[in-house]
């Protein structure tokens, strides 16, 4: 089994871990131009952006060549997924890959403009993700035919967001305060070589809007304007080595 995924915080990374088999990470496979992939099994893990799949995903499925019988798709997300998995299929449909399994797993919902971190945290106990992780790799071992399902008006908020809260130069949310120390972990989380730093981060034009930098800063000094707290998340399940390893 081999499982393709996306990862800012952990949350995927540490889904992907839970199946067992082989683990790659999308974005050094985008860098590197690998994007071919046979396997009796193969999975797609990603977190649900903007009630759709990430831009980053997106452009990896446009490109992949995916040999398998049993191709399956995991969703992670905090609050609302959107139209994630009917957009997931839509994409699937056009670039001649087919999911016999899509489906979703709630966790922390990171997205700081929208999410107070200590309260997200509070309410980990009642997301049951290990229990719904058991469930979901349970059917993956048991090559189960299933796709979640989500309305059009789903796909119509999808639409509208990517229209009225398009995250295009969200790179200019982000402010570096003084406490930050030049260590670079911020150019070496992010997934798309968006930031370099000198002294201090600088952000170019390609943010993905993961906040892989500003979750993971060891000093926490890079912060969002209109961030809902100052309190940052990463999977107690993930190191910070893993994620660097994973996006650098």
């Amino acid at each position: 089994m081999k499982i393709l995924y996306f990862t800012a915080t952990g949350n995927s990374l540490y889904i992907a871990k839970s199946f067992g088999g082989e683990y790659y990470s999308i974005p050094k496979l985008m860098k590197e131009s690998n994007f071919s992939f046979e396997d009796e099994k193969i999975g797609i893990v990603f977190p649900s952006y903007n009630n759709g799949v990430p831009k980053l995903v997106e452009e990896f499925l446009n490109k992949a060549k995916l040999k398998s019988k049993y191709i399956f798709g995991i969703v992670t997300y905090g609050m609302y997924a959107g139209a994630t998995t009917r957009h997931l299929l839509e994409i699937g449909e056009r670039n001649d890959i087919k999911f016999s399994y899509v489906n979703e797993i709630v966790m922390v919902d990171n997205f700081l403009p929208g999410f107070d971190m200590d309260k997200q945290l509070e309410k980990l106990p009642k997301k049951k993700i290990e229990e719904n992780l058991i469930s979901i790799v349970k059917d993956i071992k048991a090559s189960k035919i299933y796709i979640k399902k989500h309305s059009f008006i789903s796909s119509g908020f999808r639409v509208l967001g990517e229209k009225f809260f398009s995250h295009d130069n969200f790179q200019e949310n982000f402010i570096v305060e003084n406490n930050c120390n030049g260590c670079k972990t911020c150019e070496k989380v992010c997934p798309v070589n968006n930031i370099k730093v000198d002294k201090k981060p600088t952000f170019m034009s390609n943010c993905q809007s993961c906040l892989a930098c500003t979750q993971n800063c060891p000093q926490n000094a890079i912060r969002l304007k209109n961030e809902k707290s100052r309190t940052r998340f990463k999977n107690e399940n993930i190191t910070l080595k893993e994620i660097i390893e994973a996006n650098n």
